[in-house]
């Protein structure tokens, strides 16, 4: 097993405050907010920005970005959040009356509200999964993957549960019976492996804000090669062909910068932004993704074992996304407390009837006990 030191030291967390919650957004370490704010003061001196400056922090954080997934920079566009992200998938998919997209029960709207109204406009229909208790997703997007599907829009783990989709049978499926496949990996990437080649995605996208462990605003589109020559959700003059020639900019060309930068964001050349988003990616290449899970998952475990023996319920390890720890009780999730654990400094988040527990490198053992103590003495 992988063992990664405790890296609480690089957060500006003070010893008191117990944060279990990365799910709902991550603490920004020293290395990030001092890369924005060294971006930042770009700005204090314009007349050092040069026009190259403009592409070279975007291509900076689009070649992090593609290291991290494990694919190719070409594949990367910058958005600025999930739903800008499926909005371009949803222009770009073929979708026709009688045809059905797939999701999962109480899916996180981002990625539930772009295809409902694509449905409702072109006479198709929105099928949500529903897996069984105690069963992971899987098993439920695959029997509702058929001849009508034409789009099948997942996570990698459900943002309230944890609970699994394998999305290499799922991405296997789709090819079966030529659906496409869009992610939603804003609660996995950085945290779990994930093989692009063998999942073979059209579209996944992840905001940095999270397991990615950057600010908020920014965020990863990897468009397949195949939709390379799709079309954008605005036509800024960034990404056109030729762009980086600022005294020709008016001689106005049809052609656009190669790859999937044709779906960049317009605007995309926010220093802090890109730097932070950036600093964060390499804070878990530092360590390598597998590692991270590693650690992660031996951390929600012990907290897993404890919990049970106060008498809580909790998906297994294989289940559930290693980083992930939903929490149930027997008698339903007690009034109020969340407050009563915040009370305490103990941060987490109620999601549904379940207590969700998400731990970093930074999560101590002190936050591992403070968090069980607490709920033995709430519950």
């Amino acid at each position: 097993m992988s063992h990664i030191p405790n890296q609480r030291h690089r957060f500006a967390i003070p010893e008191e405050v117990h944060y279990l919650n990365n799910a709902y957004m991550a603490p920004l370490s020293f290395e990030v907010t001092a890369a924005m704010e060294e971006a930042a003061r770009l700005k204090q001196a314009p007349w050092n920005f040069r026009p190259a400056d403009f592409f070279s922090v975007c291509e900076n954080f689009r070649e992090r970005a593609a290291r991290l997934a494990g694919v190719s920079a070409d594949t990367i566009a910058i958005v600025p959040s999930v739903s800008y992200a499926l909005a371009i998938a949803a222009k770009n998919l073929p979708f026709a009356k009688g045809q059905q997209i797939v999701t999962l029960a109480d899916q996180f709207p981002s990625n539930v509200y772009v295809w409902r109204e694509l449905a409702a406009r072109e006479g198709g229909q929105v099928v949500a999964a529903r897996r069984d208790e105690e069963a992971c997703w899987t098993a439920a997007v695959l029997d509702a993957i058929g001849p009508d599907t034409a789009i099948v829009a997942v996570p990698h783990c459900h943002w309230a549960d944890g609970r699994l989709v394998d999305l290499e049978r799922v991405g296997a499926k789709c090819r079966e019976h030529g659906a496409a496949l869009v992610l939603d990996l804003t609660q996995s990437l950085g945290a779990m492996p994930v093989d692009f080649a063998k999942v073979q995605p059209d579209f996944a996208v992840a905001a940095c804000y999270k397991w990615l462990m950057g600010p908020y605003g920014i965020g990863m589109l990897y468009v397949a090669e195949w939709h390379h020559n799709g079309t954008p959700l605005e036509y800024n003059w960034i990404n056109r062909g030729g762009s980086e020639d600022f005294t020709r900019l008016v001689d106005y060309r049809d052609d656009s910068q190669p790859g999937a930068r044709r779906f960049d964001m317009g605007e995309k050349s926010n220093p802090p932004l890109l730097a932070g988003a950036g600093a964060g990616i390499d804070f878990l290449l530092e360590f390598g993704i597998e590692a991270i899970a590693e650690a992660l998952a031996a951390r929600t475990g012990a907290i897993e074992r404890e919990a049970k023996a106060l008498g809580l319920t909790a998906a297994t390890q294989g289940t559930r996304a290693p980083h992930f720890l939903s929490l149930g009780f027997p008698d339903g999730l007690p009034d109020g407390l969340t407050d009563r654990l915040a009370e305490r400094q103990v941060h987490v988040s109620a999601r549904g009837a379940s207590l969700r527990v998400t731990p970093h490198l930074y999560t101590s053992d002190a936050d591992c006990a403070a968090l069980l103590e607490t709920l033995a003495v709430c519950c």
